[in-house]
C-alpha cells in the first residue's frame, strides 16, 4: 500500500508564507507526478499545481508567481511553497501522487488526507 501524508498547514496572516510537504511511503518504485489540490468550504476541489518526475510544472492562474511546487524523488516527498498568501487561499490542501509500485506496472493515483490552510486578513 502507498500512503501520502501532508504537513505544514496552519494559520497565517495575509502576505505570509507556508510550506506544505507531502511524504509518500510504502511500496514505491517511482513517483511519476505529484499534484496539490485545494477545496474551500462550499466549493469544488481545484488543482493548485502539478509537477512531473521530469520537472514539468503547471499552476492555477490564481497562484502563479506566488506558489512553487517541487518534488524530491530521492525522498519521495513533494513540497508546495506558498508565498504572499491571501484570504482566498484558505482551504484544505490535498496532495496526490501517480505511483508505480514496480518496474513495468501501471501507475495508480493516491491521495493524502489533507491539511488545513487558513489565511487571515
Amino acid at each position: 500500500q502507498v500512503q501520502l501524508v501532508e504537513s505544514g498547514g496552519g494559520l497565517v496572516q495575509a502576505g505570509g508564507s507556508l510550506r506544505l510537504s507531502c511524504a509518500a511511503s510504502g511500496s514505491i518504485f517511482s513517483i511519476n507526478a505529484m499534484g496539490w489540490y485545494r477545496q474551500a468550504p462550499g466549493k469544488q476541489r481545484e488543482l493548485v499545481a502539478r509537477i512531473t518526475s521530469g520537472g514539468s510544472t503547471n499552476y492555477a492562474d490564481s497562484v502563479k508567481g506566488r506558489f512553487t511546487i517541487s518534488l524530491d524523488n530521492g525522498k519521495n516527498t513533494g513540497y508546495l511553497q506558498m508565498n504572499s498568501l491571501k484570504p482566498e487561499d484558505t482551504a484544505v490542501y490535498y496532495c496526490n501522487a501517480d505511483v508505480r509500485k514496480n518496474w513495468g506496472d501501471n501507475q495508480y493515483r493516491y491521495w493524502g488526507q489533507g491539511t488545513q490552510v487558513t489565511v487571515s486578513s
